[in-house]
């Protein structure tokens, strides 16, 4: 599979909230930009250049698993992210400006997006007919993948759902079952 690239709109979500409230005068802050699409990468990942044109407000830290070991990276507050008209708000990780910004996990499930590794696009999930849809039950889904096509990744996960179901963390019934 090859790069997927992306055009984001990105708009600062404090300036849209106080416009909608007619605290602020000015135009909500904005930009467009490309993104590499990263199902390896959990959140929004934003280069600094970025985070400063659009004015957005450092919240905290995070510790990130990088190639070259754990970094800690600025959160800031979030943006409004515009793709394939559909839109989501997303607190953003700093990145270095020399590495591109990552649309990651996070944002695809919201965004209920899906990359097509043979077209090397973006596309809308096709299982829900080009509706956005969130799923509530992820879970079950991933236990009866898990059974239906015995691959090694969704063979973990089932062992997953299973620890789960043995783990004394929760009192409640678990739908991972073996059929």
């Amino acid at each position: 599979m090859g790069k997927v690239i992306v055009r984001l709109k990105l708009t600062n979500y404090l300036d849209l909230e106080l416009k909608r409230l007619k605290v602020r005068k000015d135009k909500p802050r904005a930009l467009e930009t490309d993104a590499l699409v990263d199902t390896g990468a959990t959140r929004l990942y934003l280069k600094s250049s970025v985070i400063k044109a659009l004015g957005l407000k450092k919240q905290g830290e995070v510790q990130s698993k990088t190639t070259n070991g754990v970094r800690r990276r600025a959160v800031y507050s979030a943006a409004r992210l515009d793709l394939m008209a559909r839109n989501g708000a997303f607190e953003v990780v700093e990145v270095d400006d020399n590495v591109p910004n990552l649309l990651g996990q996070i944002p695809l499930e919201y965004l209920d997006l899906v990359v097509d590794p043979k077209g090397q696009k973006l596309i809308p999930n096709p299982e829900h007919d080009d509706k956005q849809m969130s799923e509530e039950y992820w879970e079950e889904q991933i236990c009866r993948n898990a059974w239906s096509q015995k691959d090694p990744r969704t063979l973990l996960q089932l062992a997953l759902c299973r620890s789960r179901r043995s783990s004394d963390l929760s009192n409640r019934p678990t739908r991972c079952r073996a059929r």
